[in-house]
């Protein structure tokens, strides 16, 4: 009888044009049976409504059926809540096609809050993702996390809390990132092995780094390249690193504004990035040995270009401390200066590409630069050189605009 109630509560029907059906869920004590019953019965075209008020859960949901709706009345009025979670790795997980996520919130998830997984079409507009207490690592590691995933919009959204990335986007094709606040994660947004994404329009701040485009060795899908960055606001990332030991994102010095790892074919411009203490933009190869002979760890044919810079250098953290230490400023655009890197034991060489042009500095007026000029990837910073000549500007071309393919 408690199952047919709930979804009884679930099931009100409005007849569309495709006889799409809307499942309305109030919050109360069947509230967690009726959204669950809700999105394994649902069919394709159906809307699952979450009402005002917060819905209580002890279990992480998933939905599995393509072209579904989840919507509710407002990021602040329609609340999962996951206070009480006991089981599931997440708190929605959606691995269906065509979904749209929207107007509303996933608080204190066990893990991570939303993960799209091997889909085709996510769309995540208008939805908040938090964990209420604040940084710790103990928070879940991503906030909005698609993963595998084709023609992917997350816009006008919120991350907040995470302990790794509050938007990740992750070995994806075809995507954008507009228009959503970052704050208080370790990663602001993170782009990672993925190809075609712009991302602009939105606000990155107090994260331990605000955006990072990264490339790994060892996933599925390597090769990261053709990422646009672009008329976002990127500052005061200073909140202290909570990473938990290990994670990559763990070695990302607090006060970064852009990092571009490993990634090629990088476009950052028409940005405001100022008053991250440790750097505006750091390029940089990746440090760690690998086994993937695929790999590529040099960051290139990236371009810097009118952005305007604030102030960075003031608190710097990590490695890059030791540089003030020793008399050297730190720069707007920071490049390792890395062309040279191992694979098995042989050396291979690359004619890295990197452009820094038109950028406007507070407190330079011009935007500055240094190279450090280590001579292979993962080389210890003893054995930099420090090189403030600017690179040759050259020219490379821009990715094109992403568009979404429905």
């Amino acid at each position: 009888m408690r199952l047919f109630a709930a979804a009884a509560v679930a099931a009100f029907v409005m007849v569309g044009a495709a006889d799409a059906r809307t499942w309305r869920i109030r919050p109360g004590p069947e509230a967690e049976q009726a959204l669950q019953t809700a999105l394994i019965e649902a069919e394709p075209g159906d809307t699952v409504q979450l009402g005002r008020g917060r819905i209580e859960l002890s279990g992480g949901l998933s939905l599995d059926v393509d072209r579904v709706t989840i919507r509710g009345d407002g990021e602040q009025r329609s609340i999962l809540s996951f206070n009480n979670q006991r089981r599931g790795a997440e708190g929605l997980l959606i691995t269906s096609d065509g979904v749209t996520l929207r107007g509303f919130a996933v608080e204190n998830a066990r893990g991570d809050a939303i993960k799209a997984r091997d889909c085709n079409g996510i769309t995540i507009r208008d939805v908040r993702v938090e964990w209420t207490g604040g940084p710790s690592p103990n928070n879940g590691a991503y906030g909005l996390y698609p993963v595998n995933c084709d023609n992917v919009l997350i816009e006008r959204s919120i991350a907040r809390g995470a302990s790794d990335a509050g938007i990740y986007v992750g070995q994806s094709r075809n995507i954008i990132v507009r228009d959503n606040i970052a704050e208080f994660n370790v990663a602001g947004i993170e782009i990672e092995n993925s190809f075609n994404a712009d991302v602009f329009g939105n606000t990155a701040t107090r994260n331990t780094g605000g955006v990072l485009v990264f490339d790994l060795p060892g996933l599925p899908q390597t090769g990261g390249h053709s990422v646009r960055v672009f008329e976002n606001r990127i500052f005061n990332n200073d909140t202290p690193n909570f990473a938990p030991a290990g994670n990559i994102v763990a070695s990302v010095p607090t006060g970064t504004g852009v990092l571009i790892m490993a990634n090629r074919n990088v476009h950052v411009f028409d940005n405001e990035i100022g008053d991250n203490g440790t750097v505006n933009v750091l390029i940089t190869a990746y440090r760690e040995s690998f086994e993937d002979r695929t790999y590529n760890p040099l960051a290139r044919d990236v371009v810097i270009r009118d952005n305007r810079f604030g102030n960075t250098g003031f608190a710097p953290a990590g490695d890059l401390a030791a540089l003030t230490q020793l008399g050297v400023p730190i720069p707007d655009v920071l490049w390792d200066g890395a062309t040279l890197y191992s694979v098995g034991g042989a050396p291979r060489t690359e004619n890295v590409r990197i452009v820094v042009r038109d950028n406007r500095s507070t407190r330079t007026g011009g935007g500055s630069f240094l190279s450090l000029g280590m001579p292979a990837a993962g080389s210890p910073l003893t054995e930099a050189a420090p090189d403030p000549t600017p690179p040759p500007l050259l020219e490379i071309a821009e990715p094109e605009e992403v568009r979404i393919r429905n």
